[in-house]
C-alpha cells in the first residue's frame, strides 16, 4: 500500500509515492520540465496561472502511476505541500477569476504596512504574531481596491494548497496553519481575525470552512480522478504551506527544534510554544502543522532572500561547470577567504534587514592574489554568515535550539557551507536526503497519530551524516565579525 505526495512550488510540480510500510520512496516525478511560467505585469508583482498547476499536477500524477505500474485503488492518502501566502479567487462554479497572485509578490506592501501603523504594532504581535506586512489578507485587500468588479464576484479566497485540494475532491476547505500563513488567524482568540478583515472591509464569508491539518479533507472526485488518474474515493489527509512542510520532513515539530535550507532562499524555521513576539516585523509566524489550542506549536520562520540564487550567478558567472567543482574549489581556500567579502542580499529586499534592498556586493578583492577560488569561498561564507545572524535574530526573539536539521539540497551538500554555520553556532547540524512532496505523502500516516512510526522513517531512509563545530572556531568567528562589521555599515548607508 502507499500514498501520494504532491509539492506545489513557484518552478515546478513534484508528486512522490511512498510505501507506506517502510516510508520508502519509490519514485518522484517533476513537471513541468522547464520552470512554470511567472507573470510580472508591474515592478513587483507575481502571478501564476492556478490552472497551469493543476495540469502540471494531472501530467505528474498519469507519469507516475504509468512509471511505475502501481494499481491507483492501492494509494490509500494523499498529503498536499505547497507555496504559501499565494491567492486564488474563484467564482461560484470554483473557475479562478484572475492569475493567482503568488507568494513573491510585492503589491501590497503598503497595505500591510499602513494596517500595521492603523491597528497597532502591539495589537498585531500579539493577535497576529506578525505584521499583517504583504500576506494574502493584504492581497486580498488589494483586489478590493483595485479589481472591485472582480472581488464582488469571488466566491472563496483559497491558498494554492486549498485550491489543488478542491480541484483534487471537490471540497472547499483550509487548515488553521494555512489561515495563519495569510494572517486570518487570531492566536489570542482561537478564531479567524475578524477584526482584521472588518478593518480591511472584507467579506469572511470569503474563506473556506476549517479542517484539521491532518484528518480526511475530502475524496478524490469524479472528475479528479478522470483527469489525475487516481483512484475515486481516496482520502486528501495532509496539507500545509512548504516551509511548515519542510519542518515536517525534517521530524521538526517540537519547541527547540529547527529546520534549516539552502535553496534559492534560505530559511531558517524554528519551533517554540511561546506566543509571545520581538521581531514580528523582520521574523513571520505561524501555526505549524501540529498546532492546536491545547498545544500551541508556533513555526518562526526567518528568510534570506539572497542565498542560494547568490551561489547560482557565481557558478553562471565565473563558468564554473559544477557545483561541485565550486565546492572543491571553495575548499581551498583559508577560512575568511583572505579578506573577500560577499553580502548576497540581491534577490530583493530583506524582510530580516528590515526589508531594505541592499544588492549584492562583493568587496576587499586584491588582484593579486585573488582568484574565482575564493569567489567561491566568499560566497558560501556569506550565505552562511547571513544564516548566522539570522539566528542571532531568533535568538533575541526567545529561540533556544536544541537540534538542528537540514535538507541535503545544494548548499548543505558543500562541507565548506555547513562547517561555517556549524562552528559559529557551535551546534552540530543533522543532515537528511528528503523532499517536501516525500515528507507529504509520510505524513497521510499522522491523522492516526503515528508519530513514532513516522520519525522512526526519516530516521531510517533519510539521514546521511551530521556536521559538528570544527576546531577552528577562533577564524570563523575572526571571519564572521569582518563580514558583520561591512553589513552594519552597508545597513547604515541604506
Amino acid at each position: 500500500m502507499y500514498t501520494l505526495g504532491y509539492d506545489l512550488g513557484s518552478s515546478s510540480i513534484k508528486v512522490a509515492l511512498v510505501a507506506i510500510a517502510s516510508g520508502k520512496s519509490l519514485a518522484v516525478i517533476s513537471e513541468p520540465k522547464t520552470e512554470m511560467d511567472m507573470l510580472s505585469l508591474n515592478k513587483g508583482w507575481a502571478e501564476q496561472d492556478p490552472e497551469d498547476w493543476w495540469a502540471h499536477i494531472c501530467n505528474a500524477t498519469k507519469k507516475l502511476l504509468k512509471e511505475t505500474g502501481v494499481n491507483p485503488g492501492k494509494i490509500k492518502g494523499i498529503g498536499i505541500s505547497y507555496q504559501m501566502h499565494g491567492l486564488v479567487l474563484v467564482d461560484k462554479h470554483g473557475i479562478p477569476l484572475r492569475k493567482s497572485i503568488i507568494w513573491c509578490d510585492g503589491r501590497a506592501v503598503d497595505i500591510g504596512r499602513k494596517a500595521f501603523d492603523d491597528l497597532g504594532h502591539d495589537t498585531c504581535a500579539q493577535k497576529l504574531l506578525n505584521s499583517p506586512a504583504n500576506f494574502t489578507a493584504s492581497k486580498l485587500k488589494w483586489v478590493k481596491e483595485n479589481e472591485p468588479e472582480l472581488y464582488k464576484n469571488s466566491f472563496k479566497a483559497m491558498l494554492p494548497g486549498d485550491y489543488i485540494a478542491y480541484k483534487l475532491s471537490g471540497k472547499v476547505n483550509t487548515t488553521i496553519s494555512g489561515l495563519s500563513e495569510g494572517i486570518f488567524w487570531d492566536f489570542e482568540e482561537e478564531q479567524i481575525s475578524s477584526w482584521l478583515l472588518d478593518y480591511y472591509d472584507l467579506n469572511e464569508e470569503l474563506l473556506p470552512e476549517i479542517v484539521a491539518t491532518f484528518s480526511d479533507q475530502g475524496q478524490i472526485s469524479v472528475n479528479g480522478a478522470r483527469e489525475t488518474g487516481l483512484a475515486e474515493g481516496t482520502p486528501i489527509l495532509y496539507r500545509a504551506g512548504d516551509q511548515p512542510n519542510n519542518a515536517l520532513s525534517l521530524n521538526v515539530f517540537n519547541p527547540g527544534e529547527v529546520a534549516v535550507s539552502g535553496g534559492t532562499s534560505g530559511v531558517v524555521y524554528a519551533i517554540t510554544e511561546k506566543l509571545s513576539v520581538k521581531e514580528c516585523s523582520r521574523v513571520n509566524n505561524f501555526a505549524h502543522v501540529n498546532y492546536s489550542p491545547r498545544s500551541r506549536r508556533i513555526g518562526k520562520l526567518l528568510c534570506v532572500n539572497g542565498a542560494g540564487i547568490m551561489y547560482r550567478w557565481i557558478l553562471n558567472n565565473l563558468k564554473v561547470e559544477s557545483y561541485q567543482e565550486m565546492n572543491e574549489l571553495a575548499a581551498n581556500v583559508p577560512i575568511g577567504s583572505e579578506g573577500v567579502i560577499i553580502l548576497p542580499f540581491g534577490n530583493g529586499p530583506e524582510r530580516m534587514l528590515d526589508n531594505k534592498d541592499l544588492g549584492a556586493q562583493i568587496g576587499n578583492i586584491n588582484l593579486n592574489i585573488h582568484s574565482r577560488a575564493h569567489l567561491c569561498r566568499a560566497a558560501l561564507e556569506g550565505i552562511a554568515f547571513s544564516f548566522v545572524y539570522g539566528m542571532e535574530i531568533l535568538k533575541a526573539d526567545g529561540i533556544k535550539s536544541k537540534v538542528i536539521r537540514a535538507a541535503n539540497d545544494n548548499l548543505f551538500r558543500s562541507p565548506v557551507f555547513s562547517n561555517t554555520i556549524a562552528s559559529l553556532i557551535d551546534q552540530e547540524i543533522e543532515i537528511y536526503n528528503t523532499t517536501g512532496a516525500i515528507g507529504a505523502a509520510r505524513a497521510c500516516m499522522l491523522h492516526e497519530g503515528n508519530w513514532e512510526a513516522f520519525g522512526r522513517q526519516i530516521m531510517d531512509n533519510d539521514y546521511v551524516k551530521s556536521y559538528s563545530p570544527s576546531s577552528e572556531k577562533k577564524e570563523y568567528k575572526m571571519a564572521y565579525k569582518l563580514w558583520k562589521n561591512q553589513l552594519e555599515i552597508t545597513l547604515k548607508d541604506n
